[in-house]
């Protein structure tokens, strides 16, 4: 290999910490270890969303620190949550058809339309033309360029019933890039600053629907602040809502008048 011995042992040790299996199988001939045939794709397990991965990381953070284990499952999860590729992952279900499509329009650099996209936000059905060129977690939504609406937009694969590789190019490359997602998974362009206070209840109801929020809460005496940025206000602004009487809106008069509004239209007071 061109190279001396002690290296080799370094790369033997790298491969190791990496959590792959290296046996020795005589002297001095190794051997990584093999898969069986009739095992379950590794590749299908190994990717976590940012969600999963930060409550991983607390769950070891939790260990003793005299733990010997502590450090080599924090290295592990680091080196497969920075270094999995979504792009690689492939998801076995009723949309693979229309993952590939996209995968393949994204990789070939073309433009997709989707066949009768439902959108969650104006509730109309119709096709959409757009530039695909990246994947949220497990292939949940495609991130593309909306040729119509002159826009990056996340749209989510479920709601798409067919995707049909077009022969056209995309045309607005440069303009191509990810949306930033807060912690309550909305994704947009905005950076709205928010502030709740919250009770017990709300604190933990939060935690479990919304695990990222954890690292934008204090404890305030006998109640929580949550002080946050948010692309949009509909999520936060439903979270809210849904919690009213445990939940207090602290200086943020963009949250408050949408709320107001939200009421005025939707929850109208009766004689």
């Amino acid at each position: 290999m061109g190279t001396t011995t002690r290296s080799i042992y370094r790369y033997i040790d790298t491969l190791r910490e990496a959590g792959l299996v290296v046996g020795k199988l005589y002297g001095n001939v190794y051997q990584m270890g093999k898969m069986s045939s009739t095992f379950p794709n590794l590749a299908k397990f190994i990717y976590f969303t940012e969600e999963e991965a930060y409550i991983l990381n607390n769950m070891i953070e939790n260990l003793s620190v005299t733990n010997t284990l502590k450090k080599d499952l924090k290295r592990k999860l680091l080196s497969v949550y920075d270094c999995t590729s979504i792009a690689n992952y492939t998801e076995r279900c009723n949309n693979a058809p229309n993952i590939e499509a996209l995968v393949a329009a994204r990789d070939g650099k073309r433009q997709a339309v989707l066949r009768n996209y439902s959108s969650g936000h104006s509730n109309v059905t119709r096709d959409r033309i757009v530039e695909p060129f990246d994947f949220t977690s497990e292939m949940i939504d495609v991130w593309a360029w909306d040729v119509e609406a002159g826009q990056n937009r996340v749209f989510k694969v479920a709601r798409i019933d067919e995707v049909e590789i077009l022969p056209d190019p995309w045309r607005h490359e440069s303009d191509h890039r990810r949306l930033q997602v807060d912690v309550f998974r909305m994704s947009g362009e905005g950076a709205i600053p928010v502030k709740l206070q919250l009770n017990t209840r709300a604190k933990a109801l939060l935690v479990e629907e919304f695990p990222l929020a954890e690292k934008d809460l204090k404890k305030d005496g006998k109640t929580w602040l949550l002080d946050t940025t948010v692309t949009c206000l509909e999520g936060v602004g439903r979270f809210v809502i849904g919690l009213a009487a445990d939940i207090k809106v602290i200086d943020s008069p963009e949250l408050s008048h949408y709320i107001q509004d939200y009421v005025r239209k939707y929850v109208p007071l009766t004689e």
